[in-house]
């Protein structure tokens, strides 16, 4: 069942009042006592966006495929508290045991960028692009996917892609097939394809709202067709950040994330997945100064542990991802108490089938890379 479909059918539980009474001091020492109490029982991965009130009790911090990955080779914790988004929870549990428990603290904290391609949509895209190119299509699929999207990559002969290894992946794609359908973030295809020598001329985007191409031209021509998504954070970068940091301090280094737009990308300094942001910036040098086009939780981190040079958001307007911001303190200690309690909230259950095809398209992609 996906997120949209629990909160329809009211399945979604909502975090009682008392602990908004709290004091912040009160359910840090209440997290930390029922994290001792639990040991290893309860393992907590946090996704580099979180805020630090919840970071500070994660087990070990990363990406989300990262995080499920290390959750699966714990095979002590019987509880996963992922404190992530919904798509990365489903992505554990997929690759967790069936023994193993994994737990979203707010139901609600979805993905934009996953919700812009559900699997009614890619079904019905995907048949008109059939009846367009014929059999020529393979698909992939960015790992902030839903589990189902994931599945119909798997099962149509395609895998999915991380930030990290997307032009390995995109090589290897176009190797099986003349094109290549690449599901949700049309920024982060894009530029991938581009870099790898494909013109912006051979590249179409699907509307799955219109259920129509984007394209000016001879559709024959297409190599890569973008599914019409993106991230709303990396979205609000701007050329004009880029030609106002240009104009203020010349010697300000820029680095992005490939979920920005090509035009950011292309002005960009560097850019790279959010290992690569924290890596580059960890080895520069000491006064070197960085504007960073990613998440704010992530960059204020950056700012603080890299005091010896000077970190900053690319965007000065620029607010943390709310729906990650969904997992705080208090759902954090709601999570735990009701583990403690011996109860079962929030659990992420993938459906066996779909389970089953989303492993295909992860396990492609892990074979070569």
């Amino acid at each position: 069942m996906s997120l949209l479909d629990m909160i329809q059918n009211n399945d979604v539980q909502m975090i009682p009042d008392h602990y908004r009474s709290m004091t912040f001091e009160e359910m840090e020492a209440r997290v930390k006592e029922i994290k001792e109490k639990l040991g290893s029982k309860v393992f907590i991965p946090g996704h580099h966006y979180q805020k630090d009130e919840v970071i500070q009790f994660a087990d070990v911090t990363g990406d989300s495929l990262q995080l499920a990955q290390v959750s699966a080779k714990n095979s002590l914790a019987e509880f996963i508290v992922f404190c992530g988004v919904h798509f990365m929870a489903e992505t554990a549990d997929i690759l967790t045991g069936d023994e193993q428990k994994v737990i979203l603290p707010d139901m609600r904290a979805g993905c934009s960028m996953a919700d812009m391609a559900n699997i009614k949509q890619t079904e019905r895209g995907w048949q008109e692009m059939q009846l367009t190119f014929g059999d020529t299509i393979i698909p992939l699929t960015y790992v902030n996917s839903t589990a189902a999207i994931k599945g119909f990559v798997g099962m149509n002969g395609g895998a999915t892609v991380t930030s990290s290894n997307a032009k390995k992946m995109l090589k290897w794609a176009l190797s099986q097939k003349e094109r290549i359908l690449f599901l949700p973030d049309q920024h982060l295809g894009r530029n991938t394809a581009y870099d790898l020598g494909i013109p912006l001329e051979e590249m179409a985007v699907w509307d799955p709202i219109l259920e129509r191409f984007e394209y000016e031209g001879d559709l024959r021509q297409v190599r890569v067709i973008l599914w019409k998504g993106h991230c709303s954070v990396h979205e609000n970068f701007t050329v004009r950040n880029i030609e106002d940091i240009r104009t203020q301090d010349p010697e300000v280094n820029i680095i992005v994330h490939p979920e920005c737009s090509r035009e950011v990308v292309a002005l960009a300094d560097y850019a790279g997945s959010t290992k690569f942001i924290i890596e580059t910036i960890g080895n520069a040098g000491p006064g070197t100064k960085w504007a960073v086009g990613t998440e704010m939780n992530l960059v204020n981190r950056l700012t603080k542990r890299h005091s010896d040079k000077t970190v900053f958001s690319l965007n000065p307007q620029m607010c943390p991802c709310l729906t990650m911001n969904r997992i705080d303190l208090p759902h954090l200690l709601w999570t735990m108490e009701t583990i403690e309690q011996g109860k079962m909230m929030n659990q992420i259950k993938v459906d066996s089938e779909i389970a089953r095809w989303a492993g295909v398209a992860l396990e492609r992609m892990l074979e070569r890379v």
